[in-house]
This record gives structure tokens, C-alpha cells and sequence, in this order.
């Protein structure tokens, strides 16, 4: 499947290169929580929540921070657009 944003390199491929990390976070971002958030109930820093969020920037052939948000909502909740991922 292509990615949302005009950029075809993200999709099931792209899903299946993820770790389990940046998994985790891209649920939680899906699930509206903010790096903040996320690095305290990870127990991580800012700063490598940051580093997962470029991560998977790069993964799914996403430019910017909102198309990344955008992505993980979608996915997250299962809506059109978005590759097949966990599901509620």
C-alpha cells in the first residue's frame, strides 16, 4: 500500500522494517500522545523519542512531523489510507 502523503516508499514494506520500538510509539502517537507524554510512560528521554519519531520518518518516507502524525492516527484507527496495522 502507499504511504498517505504523495509518497509511495511507506506502506507494508515500510510497516514490516519498523522495530518494535518505534512500533510502540507510533501507537502511542496514533493514540494522541505528544513526545512528552510518550517518553514518560516509556521511561525514555525527549530526546530518543525524538530519534524513534525520525526514524520512522525515514521508514515511511515521510518529510514532516504532522504527515507523521497524520500517519499514525490513521493507522492507529484503522482508516482509509493507512497500511493495515494493529488494530483495536
Amino acid at each position: 500500500m502507499a504511504g498517505l502523503v504523495g509518497n509511495n516508499s511507506g506502506g507494508d514494506g515500510a510497516m514490516q522494517s519498523l522495530s518494535d520500538r518505534e512500533l510502540e510509539v507510533l501507537e502511542m502517537m496514533g493514540n494522541g500522545l505528544g513526545t512528552r507524554d510518550i517518553a514518560e510512560k516509556l521511561h525514555l528521554s525527549i530526546k530518543t523519542i525524538e530519534s524513534h519519531r525520525e526514524h520512522l520518518k525515514t521508514k515511511l518516507g515521510l518529510t514532516r512531523a504532522t504527515e507523521l502524525v497524520n500517519y499514525a492516527f490513521n493507522w492507529f484507527h484503522g482508516e482509509s489510507g493507512a497500511p493495515r496495522g494493529k488494530q483495536k
